[in-house]
């Protein structure tokens, strides 16, 4: 059964990151949250971390905490307001029901108010991302343009992987598995060479031997891989650093 996250500890206006129109009660709610960690200098490039479908987890903070550490400006945007899930069943439904456009608007908000940080000293953001924040990644990035540099999707599935990678301007680094079932490798090869092609981005992909979620170290799935997700990391945070700017 779903609970409550404890880790929101931001919040950002959404006024200015409209997807389309919007009805009823999501009209009304025009604030994001979300988890935000600074590094021990207090200011750095800023990044934007994408949850994966379980939530806003003790393991995405662990994750954009490590990036306060690596010396950015981390924020992890709560896609689900607040609502956290260790089921598997129960979090492909609540991924199911976040409307993509919705996602993207709190990332927009997230992306602006990021930027508009004291403590960020970027001008454009870095974004990472795993299982379903892997797909947003990648939408954010067609969407948000140039105020990405560095766009890192980890094994990115679900609703926000975008039909249209043309508006991506941001350098890509994607890490995924050989034996994922939940995207197949065919599939991410088809879609790294779909940016290359309709981007013009600069765009490397991995391959590991591992399967779907080898980075989570809670080992939600059974597939964490230590080796390989230390060589992944590494390779994000040095890419990251060299990007956003």
């Amino acid at each position: 059964m779903s609970e409550q996250t404890p880790h929101q500890n931001t919040s950002f206006s959404l006024n200015s990151a409209g997807t389309g129109d919007r009805t009823g009660d999501q009209a009304s709610d025009q604030t994001g949250h979300g988890y935000l960690a600074l590094p021990e200098s207090g200011s750095g490039p800023g990044v934007i971390v994408i949850q994966e479908w379980w939530g806003l987890t003790d393991h995405i903070k662990e994750v954009t905490d490590r990036l306060a550490g690596a010396g950015f400006v981390a924020l992890a945007p709560d896609l689900y307001g607040g609502s956290i899930t260790h089921d598997g069943d129960e979090a492909g439904e609540m991924m199911s029901k976040l409307p993509a456009e919705e996602g993207a608007r709190l990332l927009a908000g997230a992306t602006d108010h990021l930027l508009g940080l004291d403590a960020v000293t970027s001008a454009t953001v870095g974004t990472i991302g795993f299982c379903m924040g892997g797909g947003f990644v990648l939408a954010m990035a067609a969407q948000q343009g140039e105020k990405v540099s560095a766009a890192v999707p980890f094994y990115g599935v679900g609703q926000g992987v975008p039909e249209s990678c043309a508006g991506i301007t941001a350098a890509v680094q994607g890490h995924y598995a050989e034996h994922d079932e939940s995207y197949p490798v065919e599939r991410a090869r088809e879609q790294e060479e779909q940016i290359r092609a309709e981007s013009g981005a600069e765009v490397t992909y991995f391959y590991y031997d591992a399967g779907h979620a080898f980075h989570n170290d809670t080992n939600a799935v059974g597939t964490y891989d230590p080796g390989l997700a230390r060589l992944a990391w590494d390779r994000a945070v040095e890419f990251l650093g060299e990007k956003v700017a």
